[in-house]
């Protein structure tokens, strides 16, 4: 930075002083509050302590376009740490905009959003329209943020939602906490390359939509799909059935679709297998035939119609789980929003037990609403979640228990409330499952407190669950 700008301590402290002293003489003058109003200036100082190491980690030609970081650092002068926040959240997700549009818009869309919506959004100018829980879980499927990137924006969305001047509240901030956390979203989210595996996608998604791949081309592209992570296996199946299944799509890229789809299709996972054939019910349900055909076509490509649902009803407990997922995931009003959806999960299931294309996606949408949003319970469908939890099966209740292996379930628990409440969900499980190894399993689980996030990389726990998920059916 310029000689002009080298930032003094000792004069950070003295503007600060007296900008607090003229501003709390208006607000004394005019009647208004003046107690914990500011943050104090050694807090404010701690930031500018630290700012030009962090800010340098930005390229040039982002920091110039990075408007809301200048708003970061106008509310932290200002003692306004909460606005602050804010901005840090809006300039992030600015960005993860901005990297979407240049990724692949289309492909991001049929990874992040899977309910109804989808078939509204299309463009760059669409990216508001979803939530920022869709924006960085989206942004993960297709690697623009790494597994760790993903957690730590979690959080940073958690503490904006509840502690920053979105909503009203009394969470103090501190200086370290706004530097750590903008280090966080400029090393994870602004400045993070791309990895190969992502770049390759890229490419690959442009050929099938601009050129016609040769049985040559195709043989090379199979063997780049061994590189593939289950994960990325799955999220690019998805994006394949995306494209197939619109109607603008050219008969060259479904060809393209049709000479690749088998060769990846042996690596994608049996719950996203379920799920395509679940959508084409979908659309059968919404009376959309032009892609209910679409969607058949792309399962004969592998024969896999015998994904297909086993009736309409379970399309329709899809569309209503992920009605709730949205909800429980909304930034605001979820304890309104919830309700509803849980109650009419709890109609659709009657006594019936959940259909077999549909249980895992049951199971993950119940236990991510029961844990919580991690500031409160939503009193209104608590009482649904936990009926319907001690309705599980000994299986369901092993997927339920275990879920803490998925991203979503272990973020989450980094928060009390939901620590909270994944131990009463052991407490139900132990009431209601026979099996001994599985009440030993719980037991173990029991005895975890804050290291509950990162029990998926206990090796000798996750042996002990694969053993028990091969003799529990």
């Amino acid at each position: 930075m310029n000689d002009l700008i080298v930032l003094n301590n000792n004069d950070i402290a003295k503007n600060l002083t007296e900008y607090d002293e003229k501003m709390l003489n208006i607000y004394n003058y005019l009647g208004l509050p003046t107690e914990n109003i500011l943050v104090g200036v050694e807090e404010r100082k701690k930031v500018f302590k630290n700012i030009e190491d962090v800010v340098d980690l930005l390229e040039p030609d982002i920091a110039i376009k990075s408007t809301y970081i200048s708003k970061f650092l106008s509310a932290v002068s200002a003692g306004l740490f909460d606005a602050a926040l804010n901005y840090l959240w809006d300039e992030t997700v600015n960005q993860l905009r901005y990297r979407i549009a240049q990724y692949d818009i289309q492909y991001f869309f049929d990874l992040a959003v899977t309910s109804d919506k989808r078939n509204k959004l299309s463009t760059e100018a669409d990216l508001v329209k979803i939530d920022d829980s869709e924006l960085i879980q989206g942004a993960k499927e297709i690697g623009l943020i790494s597994d760790i990137g993903y957690r730590m924006l979690d959080n940073i969305k958690f503490m904006r939602n509840w502690a920053s001047a979105a909503h009203p509240n009394q969470v103090e901030l501190t200086g370290l906490q706004l530097i750590s956390w903008l280090e966080t979203c400029i090393k994870e989210v602004i400045s993070l390359p791309l990895s190969n595996i992502s770049i390759e996608i890229r490419k690959l998604l442009y050929n099938i939509k601009n050129n016609e791949i040769t049985d040559t081309e195709a043989e090379i592209i199979s063997e780049f799909f061994g590189d593939l992570t289950f994960d990325k296996a799955d999220s690019l199946c998805n994006g394949f059935f995306g494209i197939y299944c619109r109607e603008d799509t050219t008969i060259e890229t479904r060809r393209n679709i049709k000479m690749l789809l088998p060769k990846l299709w042996n690596i994608v996972s049996e719950e996203n297998k379920w799920n395509l054939g679940i959508k084409f019910g979908k659309f059968q349900v919404n009376n959309d035939q032009n892609e209910a055909k679409l969607a058949r076509e792309f399962l004969q490509i592998v024969d896999a119609e015998s994904y297909l649902p086993e009736n309409i009803k379970v399309a329709e407990l899809k569309i209503e789980l992920e009605h709730l997922y949205i909800a429980h995931n909304a930034p605001m009003n979820n304890f309104y929003l919830e309700p509803p959806y849980a109650e009419h999960i709890k109609r659709l299931l009657g006594n019936n037990s959940v259909p077999a294309p549909i249980n895992d996606y049951y199971i993950k949408v119940i236990i991510d609403a029961f844990l919580t949003n991690g500031n409160g319970i939503c009193w209104g469908a608590d009482t649904i979640y936990r009926e319907l939890i001690n309705k599980f099966s000994q299986r369901q209740f092993l997927l339920a228990v275990t879920s803490f292996s998925t991203d979503k379930i272990s973020s989450k628990l980094q928060f009390t409330l939901c620590v909270k409440q994944y131990k009463e969900l052991l407490k139900i499980a132990k009431e209601n499952v026979t099996s001994p190894l599985f009440i030993e399993l719980i037991n173990e689980l029991e005895g975890y407190n804050s290291s509950l996030p990162e029990l998926r990389k206990n090796e000798k726990l996750m042996q002990k669950i694969q053993h028990l998920r091969n003799i529990i059916k």
